[in-house]
């Protein structure tokens, strides 16, 4: 089984290194705590040198010297790296790209998702694996692929144009209604025959939405597809052993719908890197941690993030001091249990040879190695922690066919970002220590008080009626501009904006103005706003907030509707951050949503909920000491302190972790 406690390793790639260095790589592992190492993800080559030939001696070394020394290995199937021979055999397997050239190998993940040859090829040696290892006792998880999308997200050869009209078929049935979901009567795109149908290759003009739309959906489908095809061969052979993927829930990453996902997996896990330009990357990380854990209905594992610089940005650095704790721990809080790197060791050749390790370049000499040592002792203090749930009363709706759709070409304005949206919302919420949940627009919401849609551009009539009937039922529903447009064909939802939530938010819309860059307009109260305006007409509801200046004076920027038992709010603008902030504190107030405890600005603070105690992790990202108030009788669980007074102390940089009996 997975460790008990806080998993704690890496991805551990000893094919890398000479045999001898083996053995220093477990004696360190056990010096800095680690129990778990994901191994064999990139190994396809020395595994099967030639088709049908294997070679497991080397594997079958790794695993028992891991054994040996009592630590635990997710062994990984490495069909994301297919070797050379493969490809020399099954040329037409390689991808190619939106403008027709087929890219070559020399890389990873240079395969395309709906080639039969791969297909073929990753289940035969996913199948020989799983039999040969299904009852090894080192091997506790099964670590399916690595990154599905990472780099071949979308391929656009006649293999994948056959296989999307196959996925069409079985979502449409038949070609009228087909035409009908794709408004191909507009620029004269009718289709008289399945064949007709290609992928959205590159064209002189823009491509139909819906056709772009339902692309996207195929091809996560489609590598979706083959995860299933793969986990399945696997429990075949080994029917106890639990299966996961690595998904990535990070800022440049969207190619897939995890809410699809997430169900496939027996333990969902993530990959999670920040970008060197965020000057506040912790918020980053409490958003990405509060999505995987929504996606996994509970505690998940981080597969991947960094010790310092990763190599792909424009410029790497490493992190600062205190980081590498900070940024782990603040995924532990979030749900987190168990913290992987990429990678153990540092590599000294290969792509990512720059990209920083759990052993440094510089080796044990070194801050990373000491920073990594404290945190294996950091995580073995919070090992009760594993398996408690994080309870919240505010959701904000995440899709991801909405993220598409919205910033699919020729919209009213290429500014509006589903992220930058969603995290405007969030960050409020995270300053102020409100415990958060992301849901599908379709998901069971009764547990909550609040609900937030910032960018609900495509909603399908099911998401909208649950939405709004969650506000009629007695909720406080909070939607965002140019949410409810369109439906799940992206058409355009008629009679006013914005669409299908008009009726509950009590107002309507019949024109669009949005602002351009470094534009903003005045709201009453002393506030502005900036990137989109609309010109609202209130039908039932109140005005909030009016703008005070431009062509819209007077008319309603955010407004507020008594809807059944409960209220709808409607935000038909992006208010500047202070504004945007006091809007929300009033919504959340009214809505009866309170922080998990109230701390000194710069505290971020987070609760995990175990049967018996809850654990307060409390995060000084200010640069002074942070006074907290907590239950009398209360341990400081990673220095073992019991607290006196009902007050802690966390130090500038610092992370303290409360453990407090019910």
């Amino acid at each position: 089984m997975i460790p008990e406690g806080i998993a704690y390793g890496g991805d551990y790639n000893p094919e890398q290194w000479p045999e001898e260095v083996w053995a220093e790589d477990v004696r360190l592992m056990r010096e800095a705590g680690v129990n778990m190492v994901s191994v064999n993800i990139f190994a396809w080559a020395l595994l099967e040198p030639r088709e049908g030939e294997y070679d497991f001696s080397r594997l079958d070394k790794i695993l028992a010297l891991l054994h040996e020394n009592g630590i635990a290995a997710d062994l990984a199937t490495p069909t994301a790296a297919p070797p050379a021979w493969f490809f020399r055999k099954h040329p037409q397997a390689l991808p190619v790209d939106r403008d027709g050239r087929r890219l070559s190998y020399g890389s990873r993940q240079t395969f395309c998702p709906s080639s039969h040859a791969y297909r073929e090829a990753a289940l035969r040696i996913a199948r020989v694996l799983g039999e040969r290892y299904a009852d090894h006792p080192a091997v506790v998880m099964w670590h399916v692929h690595n990154e599905y999308g990472c780099h071949n997200a979308e391929c656009y050869c006649d293999a994948s144009a056959e296989a999307f009209r196959v996925w069409l078929r079985s979502r449409y049935g038949d070609l009228e209604a087909l035409n009908d979901a794709w408004g191909t009567a507009f620029w004269s795109q009718w289709y008289y025959d399945w064949d007709e149908i290609i992928p959205p290759r590159a064209t002189g003009a823009v491509p139909n939405p819906t056709h772009q739309l339902d692309w996207r959906r195929f091809c996560s489908d489609a590598l979706l597809a083959l995860y299933k095809a793969e986990r399945e061969v696997l429990r075949e052979a080994a029917p106890s052993v639990p299966a996961t993927t690595n998904f990535m829930v990070m800022y440049n990453f969207e190619a897939l719908d995890y809410w699809r996902w997430a169900p496939e997996l027996d333990v969902v896990s993530n990959d999670h890197y920040l970008r060197s330009t965020d000057p506040e990357s912790q918020i980053d990380i409490a958003l990405s941690g509060d999505l995987v854990r929504s996606l996994a209905g509970g505690p998940w594992l981080l597969m991947e993030h960094s010790t310092g610089a990763v190599n792909w940005q424009p410029v790497n650095r490493a992190k600062n001091a205190g980081e590498l704790r900070r940024n782990a721990l603040g995924h532990v809080a979030r749900g987190a249990d168990g913290i992987a790197y990429f990678q153990w060791r540092a590599a000294k050749a290969g792509a990512e040879q720059w990209h920083s390790a759990m052993l440094p370049h510089a080796g044990t000499d070194s801050q990373i190695w000491r920073d990594v040592v404290a945190l294996g002792a950091d995580l073995k203090a919070l090992a009760e922690v594993r398996g408690s749930t994080s309870p919240a009363s505010v959701a904000v709706v995440w899709d991801w066919n909405a993220r598409w759709a919205l910033e699919l070409p020729s919209q009213p304005s290429e500014a509006v970002r589903y992220l930058d949206l969603v995290r405007s919302w969030y960050e409020p919420l995270w300053r102020s220590g409100v415990a958060v949940d992301f849901v599908h627009p379709s998901a069971d919401l009764s547990r909550y008080r609040l609900v937030l849609a910032p960018a609900l551009y495509l909603v399908d009539d099911e998401g909208a009626q649950n939405l709004t009937g969650f506000a009629a039922g007695g909720g406080t529903l909070v939607v965002g501009f140019h949410s409810g447009a369109v439906d799940a064909n992206c058409h355009v939802r008629l009679g006013g904006y914005p669409g299908a939530f008009r009726e509950a938010l009590g107002v309507s819309t019949d024109e669009l103005f949005p602002l351009l860059p470094d534009e903003t307009v005045p709201l009453d109260g002393g506030g502005t706003a900036s990137l989109w305006s609309e010109r609202v007409r209130l039908a039932g509801a109140e005005a909030v907030t009016s703008y005070t200046g431009g062509p819209l004076t007077g008319v309603p920027a955010v407004t507020r509707n008594p809807y059944g038992e409960g209220v709808a709010w409607y935000l038909a603008t992006h208010p500047d951050p202070t504004t945007l902030t006091a809007l929300l504190d009033r919504i959340r107030s009214e809505a009866g949503v309170t922080p998990v405890r109230q701390t000194p600005t710069g505290v971020e603070t987070v609760l995990r909920r175990g049967e018996d105690a809850d654990y307060l992790f409390l995060i000084n990202h200010g640069e002074r000491d942070a006074e907290v108030q907590v239950a009398s009788q209360a341990t400081e669980l990673l220095s073992g302190k019991h607290v006196d007074g009902g007050r802690v102390t966390v130090a500038p940089g610092d992370v303290v972790v409360v453990r407090e009996a019910r």
